[in-house]
C-alpha cells in the first residue's frame, strides 16, 4: 500500500480510491475550527464510515443527518455528500471507500442483479445513518472493526477478508432497504442541478464567477439559487468559492510557489489585500509566513488516507 498522502475533496473527486485491483482505501477525517467542513462532493465509490470522536452533520443526497461518536454511515456511489461541524465541536472519523465492482456489481449473478446494481443505481436505498438503536448496528460495528483489523494488519489473504466483510455489511443493511420513490426522484433532479453547479465551479473557480451566472445553470432566480445552494451544501455559494480559491493558494505555496501576487491572481483573487486577509483568517498566518514556515500540509487537509 502507498504511504499517507493528502486529498483535497472538491466536487467530483478525480483521485483513484485504492489500487486498480484492490479499489479500497481507508481515510481518517478530522474536522476542527481550522477546517470545519468537507465541501460537497461525490465519487463513483461507496463509503462506510465510523464516527470515532465528536459529532457532525452529514448532508447526504440533500438530506441532513446528525451523527455522533459511535454512529456508522453508509453512502452509496455517486451520491452528493458533505460533512460539517459546529464551532468548537471537533470530529474525527474513519472511512472505507470502495468500488462496488470490487464486490461483484459487474457480475451477471443474482447478487449483482438483485442487490449490488440497484444499490449502485440508487433504486435500492440502504439506511444512510446507523445509530446504536438500529437493529443492524451491533453487527455493522463488529464488521467495521474486523475490516479495520484485516486492512491494517494485511496478513496473507486480507483482500479476500476485506471483500467478504464489506459484502456482509451490505447484506446486514439489505433487510432495512427501501425502494426509490417519487420524492427521491425529485431529490435526484435537485442533486443533478447541484452537481452541475459544483462541477462548473470546480472548473472555473479561478475565474470571475457571479450568482447570476451560476443561477442560470439551474434555471433558478438568484434568490432561489442562493437559498438552494446554502440549504444543500451547508455554506453560501460565495463562501464555497472562496474556500476553493484559498485551498488552491495553499496548495501552490506548498508546492514551492513563492510569488504571492501570482498565486493570488492564479487562485482567483485579483485583490491582494483581500487575499491576505482571508488567507490569514483561514490558515491562521499570512501567506508570507506560510511560505517561510512551510507548515505540515497534513494540518491543512481534513482527510488523510493510507
Amino acid at each position: 500500500m502507498t504511504g499517507t498522502q493528502n486529498l483535497s475533496p472538491e466536487q467530483k473527486e478525480q483521485a483513484r480510491h485504492g489500487e486498480r485491483l484492490f479499489p479500497v482505501k481507508k481515510y481518517t477525517t478530522t474536522l476542527s475550527e481550522l477546517y470545519p467542513l468537507v465541501t460537497a462532493h461525490w465519487h463513483e465509490e461507496a463509503e462506510l464510515t465510523l464516527i470515532m470522536e465528536g459529532s457532525c452533520t452529514y448532508q447526504i443526497h440533500l438530506d441532513p443527518y446528525e451523527a455522533e461518536a459511535g454512529d456508522l454511515l453508509f453512502i452509496p456511489p455517486a451520491v452528493l455528500h458533505s460533512v460539517s461541524i459546529l464551532p468548537e465541536m471537533p470530529m474525527c472519523s474513519d472511512t472505507y471507500v470502495f468500488h462496488m465492482s470490487f464486490l461483484g456489481a459487474d457480475s451477471a449473478d443474482i447478487c449483482a442483479v438483485r442487490y449490488l446494481v440497484p444499490i449502485t443505481r440508487q433504486d435500492l436505498i440502504l439506511p444512510c445513518l446507523i445509530k446504536k438503536e438500529h437493529p443492524a448496528y451491533s453487527g455493522m460495528l463488529r464488521l467495521f472493526h474486523e475490516i479495520n483489523s484485516a486492512y491494517e494488519t494485511q496478513t496473507p489473504g486480507y483482500e479476500l477478508t476485506v471483500k467478504s466483510l464489506l459484502l456482509k455489511a451490505i447484506s446486514l443493511l439489505i433487510p432495512y432497504a427501501g425502494e426509490s420513490s417519487s420524492h427521491a426522484r425529485t431529490e435526484t433532479e435537485y442533486t443533478s442541478k447541484l452537481k452541475l453547479v459544483l462541477e462548473y465551479i470546480g472548473e472555473h473557480f479561478t475565474e470571475e464567477l457571479t450568482i447570476a451566472q451560476l443561477s442560470k445553470l439551474c434555471f433558478f432566480s438568484e434568490y432561489h439559487f442562493m437559498r438552494f445552494f446554502k440549504k444543500y451544501t451547508g455554506t453560501s455559494c460565495l463562501e464555497y468559492i472562496k474556500n476553493l480559491r484559498l485551498e488552491q493558494a495553499a496548495r501552490l505555496f506548498s508546492h514551492g510557489e513563492t510569488n504571492i501576487l501570482e498565486v493570488s491572481l492564479s487562485s482567483g483573487f485579483p485583490n491582494l489585500s483581500y487575499f491576505y486577509r482571508e488567507f490569514k483568517r483561514k490558515y491562521g498566518m499570512t501567506p508570507k509566513r506560510f511560505i517561510e514556515e512551510k507548515p505540515d500540509r497534513n494540518q491543512f487537509s481534513p482527510m488523510q488516507y493510507r
